[in-house]
């Protein structure tokens, strides 16, 4: 299960009630922030706006790519670790607007990890370190570190220890 905090609501659904929940200035300047970085083609600069601007943690030599779409409402609720990659288109959300309630989760992407493109990352999972995500994936769950996960809904391909063996039998060969 992933791990999110609910807050319920009453009346009219919780997207309906958003600015009850999130600041509306903090929407605007995180709108604008990454919308800007979607289309950055510098790395360094796209992760110095995602750091100083928005307060997520972004580790060192970590390439977002182009049009990737972080959470707008609570970008302060992503990690991603060093040295990782985050594909084309991907999308990052922290939070979660139902009728009867809204969820709230951190996401935390570890070290070295690998997102494919045109995922979907889900508020509450840990992507443990080495891990890779293949494309246009939904990542609903957490993903064991070493692991190669695909799929809609997500699945294990192979976990760390079939990864290390199929290393070792190509280097073999």
């Amino acid at each position: 299960m992933r791990r999110t905090k609910r807050y319920p609501v009453e009346g009219s659904n919780s997207l309906w009630q958003i600015y009850k929940t999130v600041p509306f200035w903090k929407v605007v300047k995180s709108f604008v922030v990454i919308q800007i970085a979607r289309y950055t083609p510098s790395i360094s600069l796209k992760n110095w706006m995602y750091r100083h601007l928005l307060k997520m943690k972004v580790g060192d030599q970590t390439a977002v790519a182009l049009m990737v779409m972080m959470d707008i409402m609570f970008p302060e609720k992503i990690s991603i670790g060093r040295n990782s990659i985050i594909g084309y288109n991907t999308t990052i959300l922290a939070h979660e607007y139902l009728i009867d309630e809204y969820r709230l989760g951190d996401v935390v992407i570890g070290d070295e990890v690998m997102v494919g493109a045109n995922s979907t990352i889900l508020p509450g999972v840990t992507i443990g370190d080495g891990a890779i995500v293949s494309a246009g994936t939904l990542v609903h769950q957490d993903v064991p570190a070493g692991s190669f996960v695909g799929g809609n809904p997500m699945r294990v391909i192979y976990t760390k220890e079939e990864m290390e063996q199929r290393s070792k039998a190509q280097m073999m060969e």
